[in-house]
C-alpha cells in the first residue's frame, strides 16, 4: 500500500475513537467520560490491529509476486545458460574438428565444405518444379524407364529386410510430390547412407563399402531411387542431387578418418555430377584441401557411361587422376567389349563383374584371360551378387581376389557422422 493509504486508515480509526469517547457520554449521560475515552482508545486500538493486519497480507502478497518472477527469471537464466552450453559444446566440437583437420587450414576446409552443401541446397530450392499436367490413370503406376533401378552405387540392389518399404499410401504420390518430398529430405538432411561390404577372397576380409544411398520422408518412408530418379533427372535435378549425395559420402570418409578407421568406399559419379562444370570445380579445388581422404574414395563409372560423353568424361578423370584418385568400371553387360588396356591409361584399378553373368558358359570361357590381363595391369576384379557359397567355389577356381554380395553381408545402414 502507499502511504497515503495508510495515513486515510490511520485517519479513520482515529476519527472513530475520537468520535466513540465524545459521542458517547452525550448518548448515554449515565456513562462516565472516563469510560467513554477508554472506549474510544480501544476503537483506536482494534484499528491499528486491523490495519496492521492488512499491511502485513499486503506486504505478503508483494512478496510472493516478487518470488514468483525471481523463480521465472531463473527458469529464464537457466535455459539461457543451457543453451550457451549447448553453443559452447557445438564450439568445442567444430574446434576440436579443425584440430584434427591442421589448425587454419582445417577451419578454411570446413568452411569450404559448409558453402559447397549450402550451394548444392541453393540450388536445390532454386529449381522449383512447373505445374504437369496429371498423370493419366493407366500409367499412373508404372514405373519410370527413364533411368534403370540402380543405386547410387552403381549395382542393382535387392531391397534388404532391414529397410522400410513405401507404404502403400506413397505409390499414389504424383511426380510433383515425391520431388517436393526428395527436396524436403535434403534440405532436412534425411539422406540416409548405406553400406555393403566389399571382401578379400578366401578370408572374407572387409576391405571396402559400397555407398548406396535412401532418400527418407517426413513419416518415415523410404523412398527408393528407382521412384525418384526419373523424376528429378526430367525436372533437371539430378546433377544436384547426385552431387550433394557425394559430399555425404565425402563426410562418411572423413569420419572413419578421425576414427582412424583405414578402409576404402566405392561411390558411383554419374555422367550428370561429371557434367556438372560448377560442382566439379567446386569439388576439385575442395578435395585439393583434403589429400588424405583422397586414397579411401573409388569413384565407380558404368560401362555404358564411360561410352557417352567420352571427351568431358575423359577431361574429369583425368583432372581426378592426377589428385590420386582411382577408378573402377561397374554395369558391365558386356564382357567381351571390356578394354583392359583403355582401362589401364584412364587409372582404372577395379573391375566390377556381376556373378552370374560372369558364371555364365559362354563368358566362363573368356574368364581367365580378362582376370590374367587385369592382373598384369594391377587392375583388381571384383564380382558382385555373390549369394551362395557354390558361387563363392566357382570363382575362387578362376582364381577372384575380391567378391561382394548378400553371401558377406547385406547393405546396412550407417551411423551418422558427428
Amino acid at each position: 500500500m502507499t502511504l497515503l493509504t495508510h495515513i486515510v486508515y490511520a485517519l479513520a480509526y482515529i476519527v472513530a475513537g475520537v468520535s466513540v469517547g465524545a459521542v458517547l457520554p452525550f448518548l448515554r449521560p449515565e456513562t462516565d467520560p472516563l469510560v467513554a475515552w477508554m472506549a474510544g482508545g480501544m476503537v483506536v486500538l482494534a484499528g491499528v490491529l486491523v490495519h496492521e493486519v492488512i499491511t502485513r497480507f499486503d506486504r505478503e502478497r508483494t512478496l510472493n509476486k516478487r518470488f514468483t518472477r525471481m523463480l521465472e527469471a531463473m527458469g529464464t537464466l537457466n535455459e539461457e545458460l543451457t543453451r550457451q552450453h549447448a553453443e559452447m559444446d557445438t564450439i568445442r566440437t567444430d574446434m576440436e574438428r579443425v584440430r584434427q583437420l591442421g589448425g587454419v587450414a582445417g577451419y578454411d576446409t570446413v568452411m569450404q565444405e559448409v558453402k559447397l552443401l549450402q550451394s548444392l541446397v541453393g540450388r536445390l530450392q532454386e529449381k522449383r518444379p512447373p505445374p504437369r499436367p496429371p498423370v493419366p490413370p493407366a500409367t499412373a503406376g508404372a514405373p519410370p524407364k527413364a533411368r534403370p533401378t540402380v543405386e547410387s552405387g552403381g549395382a542393382v540392389l535387392p531391397q534388404a529386410p532391414q529397410v522400410a518399404a513405401v507404404p502403400p499410401s506413397s505409390g499414389d504420390l504424383d511426380d510433383a510430390r515425391v520431388l517436393e518430398t526428395v527436396r524436403d529430405a535434403l534440405r532436412a538432411d534425411r539422406i540416409d547412407i548405406y553400406l555393403q561390404p566389399i571382401v578379400s577372397l578366401p578370408q572374407r576380409r572387409h576391405r571396402f563399402y559400397e555407398v548406396f544411398s535412401r532418400v527418407r520422408a517426413s513419416d518415415g518412408a523410404t523412398i527408393k531411387p528407382d521412384r525418384y530418379l526419373a523424376i528429378a533427372e526430367r525436372e533437371g535435378l539430378i546433377a544436384t542431387i547426385d552431387n550433394l549425395l557425394l559430399v555425404r559420402c565425402i563426410q562418411l570418409i572423413r569420419e572413419t578418418e578421425r576414427r582412424q578407421h583405414q578402409i576404402g568406399f566405392f561411390s558411383n559419379i554419374s555422367p550428370a555430377t561429371i557434367g556438372d562444370a560448377e560442382f566439379m570445380k567446386q569439388f576439385l579445388e575442395f578435395m585439393a584441401q583434403n589429400q588424405t581422404l583422397v586414397p579411401k574414395l573409388v569413384f565407380e563409372l558404368g560401362q555404358d557411361d564411360m561410352r557417352a560423353g567420352q571427351a568431358v568424361t575423359q577431361a574429369i578423370l583425368s583432372q581426378l587422376a592426377r589428385l590420386g584418385f582411382r577408378f573402377s568400371m561397374d554395369q558391365v553387360g558386356d564382357v567381351a567389349a571390356v578394354d583392359v588396356d583403355a582401362l589401364a591409361r584412364n587409372d582404372f584399378r577395379y573391375l566390377k563383374l556381376d556373378c552370374a553373368r560372369l558364371l555364365a558358359p559362354d563368358a566362363r570361357a573368356r574368364a581367365p584371360g580378362l582376370l590374367k590381363r587385369c592382373k598384369e595391369h594391377e587392375i583388381d576384379v571384383i564380382v558382385e551378387k555373390i549369394e551362395t557359397e557354390n558361387q563363392l567355389i566357382e570363382l575362387l577356381d578362376l582364381g577372384v581376389d575380391f567378391g561382394q554380395g548378400y553371401l558377406f553381408g547385406e547393405p546396412r545402414l550407417s551411423r551418422k557422422p558427428g
